[in-house]
């Protein structure tokens, strides 16, 4: 893994090779300024990465191809070549083929990351579909990412704003929301939270909202007792335990009155009474972050885009912030490193903070 204050290696992975995962890729590296802040290293193939360029007229993008993570040149775009076969391709049509390739890809930057020869992992959109396999059994990225590195995770969607808001419940049909929401499952999900915002963002005392379950926060049970029996008793407990956690709120009133602007960090129930509202602001700058890993993983925070794909219409701003992002979070884990390692100087900074 690269030093602390140098530039991140990042892996790069492909998608799903028919939506628009390859053309966010060429345009955010096709400006040669993004190496000024990582080396990049696609996981793909010279002849797809080839056939993308030329359907969206990618003249300004250039890449250096090898074999392996052992080759990359530092001061270049890479490339690590996967497969060999040429593939067939149709632009904006999810296949099982293309699944297979997406999981080459993601496979081989897990391997590298584990290895240490990856700082952090930015992956384009896949089909959650197309996707699955023997090897790849999961709802989406975060989940196998979590298996893979065997480690308890969380979706944290980020925004320019300073707004993150994580869910206790992912992937899951609504009608399991309830069920799958626990004490142990919010706890857990709450404490991953914090300690992100005090490793990856380098907030030394976060302040935590945390959203009801039910309308109007379950109006003291009328409308539920999720709110009375599991959330407010875990806040109550990690309070005990020093952390700041208030609510619950009642999510339409937190977002409608911009209350997400007094905290620094928000956790949702479910998928998509945080992913609403977050889109809704930050639809083209937003990330998905995994935390809790112990490497960085990001992604922009849309899907594969199939009637976007191969017409040159793909708007690469939320792929580049999820490359800012990544390198951001990895220079904020090597200050708290270096900061508890260096007692002299942690006393230091907190005696400016006071």
């Amino acid at each position: 893994m690269s030093e602390h204050k140098h530039k991140p290696v990042l892996g790069i992975t492909i998608g799903d090779v028919n939506g628009i995962g390859a053309e966010v890729i060429l345009k955010t590296f096709s400006d040669p300024r993004m190496l000024l802040f990582c080396t990049p290293v696609i996981y793909a193939s010279t002849s797809t990465i080839n056939y993308h360029r030329k359907v969206i007229d990618a003249k300004g993008f250039n890449f250096h191809s090898v074999n392996s993570i052992d080759q990359i040149h530092r001061g270049k775009v890479n490339l690590i070549n996967l497969w060999d076969e040429t593939l067939r391709f149709t632009i904006g049509t999810p296949s099982p083929e293309n699944g297979k390739y997406a999981f080459m890809s993601i496979r081989q930057a897990v391997i590298d990351a584990k290895e240490g020869k990856l700082d952090g992992i930015v992956t384009a959109p896949i089909d959650k579909f197309s996707i699955q396999s023997e090897e790849f059994n999961f709802p989406g990225h975060t989940e196998y990412f979590a298996s893979e590195f065997e480690r308890k995770a969380l979706m944290l969607m980020l925004g320019d704003d300073d707004l993150r808001i994580g869910v206790v419940t992912g992937h899951i049909p609504i009608s399991e929301v309830s069920a799958k929401l626990t004490k142990d499952k919010l706890r857990e999900k709450l404490i991953l939270l914090g300690k992100s915002l005090i490793t990856d963002f380098g907030i030394p005392t976060p302040k935590i909202a945390v959203l009801g379950l039910n309308p109007h926060a379950g109006e003291k049970g009328m409308i539920g007792r999720e709110e009375i029996e599991i959330i407010e008793p875990v806040i109550a407990e990690l309070k005990e335990k020093g952390m700041f956690v208030f609510g619950p709120y009642p999510a339409d009133g937190f977002f409608g009155k911009r209350m997400y602007r007094e905290f620094d960090g928000v956790m949702a129930m479910y998928h998509d009474q945080g992913l609403s509202p977050f889109k809704l602001l930050n639809f083209e700058t937003g990330v998905n972050f995994t935390a809790g890993l112990p490497i960085v993983r990001t992604s922009p925070d849309h899907g594969t885009a199939y009637d976007l794909a191969g017409k040159n219409l793909a708007d690469e701003t939320s792929f580049r912030y999820a490359v800012y992002k990544a390198c951001d979070i990895i220079t904020n884990r090597g200050d708290y490193d270096e900061m508890n390692a260096n007692p002299l100087k942690s006393r230091s900074v907190k005696e400016k903070e006071g």
